[in-house]
């Protein structure tokens, strides 16, 4: 079961240490790009450090909307959705030309969950990079197969540090209990999800306060489900 963590957000977690540590219980990156988040110096640091630790590296792209970190919904055109997509991840390419898969950030992901015409300009920018990279997306929606229809390979998405609606999306964070943060807890929901078989990667935000244990707990959970 593949890790993924949305990383090179903040400079602050890159300065403490606690990005680095968090890289040896997760094996793929999701690199800020200068959309939500991110600059061309934590975009090298995070890629040096997902490098030392055979992390796997991707391009993580949202709405450019700095000031809302990417999670405010916009009704941006298609055109321009497609467009900031494919700038984000050649800002990263530019530094990393090895990406291997490509992740939406935030209101962006959440959005295009539903959105079919909106999950497609999301594909159609990454297109105009590369085809031959992953897309992720949120097990069981409807982006999965809009991905797959603009021919890319998927996986599956599920998360072990947030809760779910009973449609299957994930609880808004303006709600207090959106976020899971006992490692031990997100290490059970972790090992549901994989028992369930309908995802192929789990994410756990760097930003969720404890990350770094939950990260390792969840990591030695999924590890002992193979002995």
């Amino acid at each position: 079961m593949d890790i993924n963590s949305d990383v090179g957000e903040f400079r602050s977690m890159i300065e403490d240490g606690t990005q680095e540590a968090l890289m040896p219980y997760i094996t793929s990156a999701n690199i800020a790009c200068c959309g939500h988040a991110g600059d061309e110096q934590t975009m090298r640091i995070t890629v040096e450090q997902a490098r030392r630790h055979g992390v796997g590296i991707g391009a993580h792209p949202g709405y450019p909307d700095r000031e809302n970190f990417g999670r405010l919904e916009l009704e941006m055109p298609l055109a321009a959705v497609e467009a900031t997509v494919y700038e984000q991840i050649c800002a990263l390419a530019a530094i990393a030309p090895d990406i291997v898969h490509v992740k939406p950030h935030g209101a962006l992901y959440n959005q295009a969950v539903k959105n079919k015409p909106l999950a497609a300009a999301i594909a159609r920018g990454v297109a105009r990079y590369r085809r031959d990279v992953v897309l992720m997306g949120l097990a069981g929606s409807p982006m999965l197969d809009v991905f797959r229809e603009e021919g890319f390979r998927v996986l599956a998405e599920a998360f072990a540090d947030r809760r779910y609606e009973s449609d299957g999306t994930l609880r808004s964070r303006k709600y207090p209990d959106a976020l899971i943060q006992d490692p031990i807890e997100a290490a059970a929901q972790a090992v549901r999800i994989a028992e369930k078989g309908q995802a192929q990667t789990i994410c756990i935000h760097s930003d969720t306060p404890g990350s770094v244990a939950i990260a390792r707990a969840v990591s030695q959970a999924l590890k002992g489900m193979k002995q």
